[in-house]
């Protein structure tokens, strides 16, 4: 299955200081800062991304951004933000 939606990621890096450049389905790139997650109070499962060695082993599942521990990123709402703004931080 090739998952055809715009707002699907085709190909993801990842970088620096928690953050991930992704490029869409449709072209669209640009870079989410999920930094806030290192630091926020009450990281339930995303707790563990704490741990960059962790945080590095993002992988696209059917075109969404998932770790092995469960904790996974909405690619349709990152894509509406990263179309305005062309980056995205994580709510916290």
């Amino acid at each position: 299955m090739i998952p055809a939606a715009p707002w699907r990621i085709k190909k993801l890096a990842v970088l620096p200081g928690y953050r991930l450049a992704m490029t869409f389905q449709d072209s669209t790139s640009g870079i989410a800062d999920l930094s806030p997650i290192s630091t926020a109070p009450d990281r339930g499962i995303d707790q563990p991304l704490e741990d960059q060695a962790v945080f590095a082993q993002a992988r696209l599942d059917l075109g969404a951004v998932v770790w092995l521990n469960g904790a996974d990123l909405d690619p349709d709402w990152m894509y509406e933000r990263i179309r305005e703004e062309k980056a995205w931080s994580v709510p916290i």
